[in-house]
């Protein structure tokens, strides 16, 4: 049989094309798949890997907790990329050591952390989401580059800032050219890494799922909409044109980070975002008072089902996967203490996994979770309630109480419940 040059260019082609995707996680209507086959996933919140990972305790920490999540059938991890900015901002502490620790000047010697993961994380076939900035303080995120190009001073970044104060001036993020600027350099040296412990491109590497533009990027004000949804199109596309091995996700929480259900709807309509995401935070959102969790357990659970609900139809008409990334809740009366009383947040992770369970059986939408958040093996110092350097790093930011919503390793009850699950979901088969 004879083949035309064209036909074998053609053939060669699409075999390389093939090659290159292998083991990486693709995007198909509304599911998730690696090699053509479903993926499908419990995960976790591990922001604080790739700084737990500069030095060699770290490390060692690491690999001890991958291989307990490994252990309980969690594959999934998402991480932040680095901080930005030093020093106090809206009152209190935010994460240390920072990638950026000023304007356009980085600590490329933290990216070593994340190399260290990442590596560690491709010996166990997990893979990982990578937010590259935040929209909120506790890492330094937008407010920090706002601060850099003079749109909030110092003496306003380090007091404490009402609700609205934090909304009008993160809102001006998205017409701050400087500072989207800023935000891009960063990016762009983080996706176009080299990997110091694999010799591998971050480009090309198989344990990254998906970039995500930020975590929890809101517009802030109705006014600030239309840059927002400018920004987002032109961010994902400049992500594609870097990388065309991987999934780019927003980081939204659901309609209520985006102003409207249209407007999360248009966002995520666009070309180069693969899959939409919701966070759901019932303290947070005030669906229940102060430590009565108890009492009002059935309104969480009626007001989570009704959110998911919510924006389920809006993945079904843009025929793209919907993960719910990030879900927490404090233990029985808002204690701190590791290994305490969790039955309450049990029932609340039982109900989200059976709703993700349901999906994947029914080929719907929802195609993953990942609690907020896992605290492994570290520990709150029990000597003040927020994270100041030298203690642990947990799940829990350093501006909320350490200890809030961390999952630690001897949360057995916990970890028992979400084996039950990772056993049937990384069991489940779809075919693309």
């Amino acid at each position: 049989m004879k083949y035309s040059i064209l036909s074998l260019l053609l053939f060669f082609a699409v075999n390389a094309a093939l090659s290159q995707k292998k083991d990486f996680v693709t995007a198909g209507g509304t599911g998730f798949f690696i090699n053509g086959k479903s993926y499908h996933y419990i995960g976790a919140n591990y922001w604080y890997g790739g700084l737990l990972a500069n030095d060699d305790a770290g490390k060692k920490r690491v690999k001890k907790e991958l291989d307990f999540l490994v252990s309980k059938g969690v594959n999934n991890l998402r991480v932040m990329a680095g901080a930005e900015g030093t020093g106090k901002i809206n009152g209190l502490t935010r994460v240390e050591p920072a990638l950026q620790p000023t304007a356009g000047n980085f600590n490329e010697q933290l990216l070593s952390g994340i190399d260290f993961l990442l590596s560690e994380m491709a010996k166990r076939n997990m893979k990982a989401v990578i937010f590259l900035s935040n929209n909120w303080e506790w890492s330094g995120g937008f407010p920090q580059y706002l601060n850099w190009n003079g749109r909030i001073p110092d003496s306003v970044l380090q007091r404490k800032w009402s609700w609205d104060e934090n909304r009008d001036m993160v809102a001006g993020f998205y017409s701050c050219e400087p500072c989207i600027q800023q935000y891009t350099k960063q990016l762009e040296l983080i996706i176009n890494r080299t990997n110091s412990v694999t010799g591998k491109k971050y480009t090309d590497e198989p344990a990254v799922m998906a970039w995500e533009i930020a975590n929890e990027p809101r517009p802030m004000r109705p006014a600030a909409v239309d840059d927002y949804k400018k920004w987002i199109s032109k961010t994902a596309a400049l992500i594609r044109k870097i990388d065309n091995n991987h999934l780019i996700t927003i980081g939204s929480e659901g309609y209520i980070g985006s102003e409207t259900m249209e407007v999360f709807e248009a966002v995520h309509a666009d070309k180069n975002v693969d899959y939409a995401t919701i966070h759901i935070w019932p303290k947070n959102w005030q669906w229940f008072k102060d430590t009565a969790i108890s009492k009002d357990m059935e309104q969480v659970k009626a007001n989570t089902n009704a959110y998911i609900d919510k924006h389920v139809p809006v993945a079904k008409r843009l025929n793209k996967p919907l993960v719910i990334e990030e879900f927490g809740l404090p233990r029985n009366g808002q204690s701190f203490t590791p290994g305490t009383n969790t039955s309450l947040r049990n029932m609340y992770y039982e109900m989200i996994f059976q709703k993700l369970w349901e999906s994947i059986n029914g080929k719907g939408v929802i195609a993953g979770a990942n609690f907020w958040s896992f605290g492994g093996s570290g520990r709150p110092s029990g000597k003040q309630l927020l994270w100041v350097k030298g203690d642990d790093l947990l799940g829990d930011p350093p501006v909320e109480e350490q200890g809030l919503n961390s999952v630690f390793d001897n949360d057995i009850d916990t970890w028992k419940l979400i084996k039950s699950f990772t056993k049937k979901i990384n069991g489940a088969v779809r075919i693309k």
